[in-house]
């Protein structure tokens, strides 16, 4: 693995103007796009596939293989119907804030990206679902997707190719559970955004049941740069089975929290030189590797690979690359309960487990917040956990259950003391402020 990196997503938001056209031109903007309309489809699909990149959403799994899951035999129904590019803009985990400033400072790399994937998968429109409260953002993709077309890369005919796309900017209502492929693509038809039940997938029957490929802003992001540079120039960076550059999003009891660009495989201790180090004073207690849906970790777990493998091994997830990272001030409990409180807000009340079980597991992380914990409540949060877990209709769910689990593993003594004093004496109200400001809202 290389530990240092030239950015190449982050290369230009130091650029008052990169946003616009004119600016992403003189860095070679689109020239990805030229290169990629002289190639058959099949063709891109195999380069993406081939170069190991993994999806930047969460799930880490293969871009290309999911682009290639895309039936298009026209001898099947399923080949026949149209196929449709879904990016996922809804970026709304606590501690999560990699796309937006993506978004906001160059977005015609996404937009070239969505164009280079949609004729990679043969489709004529493409859609990028954006969290609605996140207006700023749908102002700035529209004014850049109206340079776009103004300028011939979308529409009708792309650069004499033959080649069709529409591509839609569309605002949520904004819902964390919207972030889940399927209930987005409920909203985009129109509907609440629920999950729905697969199979069939987005693949097969997707978007107006037809073939579709979802995707997360920074995977469609990477692709302009992979199919410029080339397989082995991506592969240089990251580890084997973990390839290429990548977003961290740095924030909470540190000195310069923010995005940092570096390949897939860099540790903690690593990004934390990068930003500074902890604030004056502070000591490492415990940190999040993916947000806030992922299992905790502490300072044993400082020099781990942050690759999907290596956080893996040590039990939590790379998830959505969220380094959430809070000092001995922190109560663990307070953390948890913020988190909880916002699963039970956004959970959309299709399934049993989830509505029902985060509002128990809120009820009985209060309790032990304020001191007024009853014997048994770490085993009940336990036994809510493991009813919850891989029981709930979707991941939010699971997600809600990782960091309680993970924090009883590591500092059950802090919910012990919850049982017997007021856990507010020992961390004062004002520590409670940064957790309160990365949930509401559902971001950082």
């Amino acid at each position: 693995m290389t530990d240092t990196l030239t950015p190449v997503l982050s290369a230009d938001w130091g650029n008052e103007r990169a946003w616009t056209l004119e600016a992403y031109k003189q860095t070679g903007g689109y020239s990805a796009l030229e290169k990629a309309l002289t190639m058959a489809p099949d063709d891109l699909i195999a380069l993406v596939k081939n170069s190991g990149l993994r999806g930047r959403g969460g799930a880490g799994f293969p871009t290309g293989m999911k682009w290639s899951f895309i039936p298009q035999d026209p001898e099947t129904e399923a080949g026949r119907k149209p196929k449709y590019l879904v990016v996922n803009a809804d970026e709304s985990e606590p501690g999560t804030c990699k796309d937006t400033p993506l978004m906001m400072a160059t977005p015609h790399t996404l937009i070239e990206g969505a164009i280079i994937a949609a004729h990679a998968i043969r489709a004529k429109h493409a859609f990028i679902y954006v969290r609605g409260e996140l207006l700023h953002v749908v102002r700035r993709l529209r004014a850049a997707a109206r340079e776009a077309y103004d300028a011939g890369y979308l529409g009708h005919d792309i650069l004499g190719s033959g080649i069709d796309l529409e591509l839609i900017i569309h605002a949520g209502a904004g819902a964390y559970i919207c972030g889940e492929e399927t209930a987005l693509l409920d909203s985009l038809e129109g509907r609440r955004g629920q999950p729905r039940l697969r199979p069939p997938f987005p693949a097969v029957a997707g978007l107006y049941a037809s073939p579709t490929v979802v995707n997360n802003v920074e995977s469609i992001a990477s692709v302009p740069a992979i199919v410029k540079n080339g397989i082995e120039w991506f592969g240089s960076m990251g580890t084997e089975k973990s390839k290429g550059f990548t977003l961290y999003s740095l924030s909470g009891h540190v000195k310069r929290p923010g995005q940092y660009e570096a390949p897939l495989g860099i540790t903690l201790r690593q990004v934390l030189e990068l930003g500074g180090g902890m604030r004056d004073g502070s000591e490492l207690k415990f940190w999040t590797p993916g947000g806030s849906s992922t299992p905790i970790l502490t300072v044993e777990h400082l020099d781990i690979p942050l690759d999907y493998e290596g956080v893996g091994s040590a039990g939590s997830m790379l998830g959505t690359k969220a380094l959430q990272v809070f000092d001995q001030t922190t109560s663990v409990v307070r953390c948890v309960l913020r988190w909880t409180e916002f699963y039970k807000h956004e959970s959309c009340g299709k399934c049993t487990p989830c509505r029902e079980g985060t509002w128990w597991l809120v009820q009985t992380l209060q309790r032990l917040d304020e001191g007024k914990g009853r014997e048994g409540d770490i085993e009940l949060l336990v036994d809510l956990c493991e009813n919850i877990l891989g029981r709930a209709f979707c991941a939010l769910g699971d997600g809600a259950t990782s960091p309680i689990t993970s924090a009883i593993h590591y500092f059950r003594e802090e919910f012990e003391a919850g049982m017997y004093a007021p856990s507010r004496e020992a961390f004062p109200p004002e520590a409670s402020v940064l957790f309160a400001r990365q949930t509401v809202g559902g971001v950082a």
